[in-house]
């Protein structure tokens, strides 16, 4: 399921802890951490920037980004051109959002849902495939 993929992370010090945990168990190709590297107060904008850069470029296949209420990240995230970054508290909306979205970024809220359940969201998000079809014909509306 997500073997092979290329994944960028990164949070801020309120998403910090669960970046460090959320990708237990997953077999990935591989895994860049933007940062940040602590709980120490930081700007979210710092390492949404950089994980959506990443993915927008196709130097990675799909990013997660993570900070307490997930709104900041998928704000920033959204900025770019190439990037759809939802906003997921549990795994239908993480399924949804592949699915008839073709997300791209996974968007965690930290300090509202567990860290098992995080770990369900993002394990659902990267291998959830993107059903095309008349959701293509949606998605490729979004772009201004």
């Amino acid at each position: 399921m997500e073997n092979g993929l290329k994944i960028a992370i990164g949070s801020d010090h309120a998403g910090f802890d669960y970046k460090q945990l959320i990708t237990e168990g997953l077999e990935l190709k591989e895994l860049k951490d933007f940062g940040t590297y602590s709980t120490t107060s930081v700007d979210y904008p710092d390492f949404a920037h950089p994980v959506a850069s990443a993915v927008e470029s196709g130097e990675f296949d799909l990013g997660i980004l993570i900070c307490g209420s997930a709104n900041g990240v998928a704000i920033t995230a959204n900025k770019h051109q190439g990037i759809r970054a939802a906003i997921c508290w549990n795994e239908e909306l993480a399924s949804l959002a592949r699915q008839h979205n073709n997300a791209n970024v996974v968007c965690i809220p930290a300090r509202f849902i567990s860290l098992d359940e995080a770990k369900k969201i993002v394990k659902t998000f990267l291998s959830t495939p993107f059903e095309g079809g008349r959701h293509a014909t949606r998605v490729n509306k979004i772009s201004c």
